[in-house]
């Protein structure tokens, strides 16, 4: 599979560095250069420093060509914006993207984009770990007081 991944942060770092691992083709866009030092020596996909919100820079790192585009970055409006690029004018099959205000999300969901809310998935794991603990049970994988 062919993957763009926009935002070399945490999130955008680690999936790059699996899905490069397991054997596909990793493009990592980011406007910082300091922030693709987050990527394993072991790296073997591509690199572009750029702002992905950008049509030529989405180009330069192949969007056209890939089955997946990915936004993680901090900001909503630049990874929405990025998605839509990709999806819109690149016709990539898949644009998966962060956003962080669960409004948005769902705003965005209806557009074809697939989005996910890092702010509902975790208040969901907590509203389940705090039923669990109310029940007797504990949270496998978490540490105790």
């Amino acid at each position: 599979m062919r993957v763009v991944i926009m935002g070399s942060g945490r999130v955008g770092a680690r999936l790059a560095a699996t899905m490069d691992a397991e054997g596909h083709a990793v493009t990592v866009i980011d406007k910082a250069q300091a922030s693709l030092a987050r990527l394993p020596a072991s790296f073997s996909g591509h690199i572009v420093v750029g702002d992905a919100t950008e049509e030529e820079v989405q180009k330069q790192a192949g969007v056209g060509e890939a089955d997946v585009f990915v936004a993680v970055t901090q900001g909503d409006n630049r990874n929405i914006m990025a998605a839509q690029i990709a999806k819109e004018l690149f016709g990539v099959p898949k644009a998966v993207c962060r956003i962080y205000d669960p409004i948005r999300q769902e705003l965005f969901e209806k557009l074809g984009l697939h989005t996910f809310s890092p702010t509902i998935m975790l208040t969901q794991h907590m509203l389940a770990a705090i039923e669990r603990e109310e029940q007797g049970g504990t949270e496998e994988g978490t540490a105790g007081p």
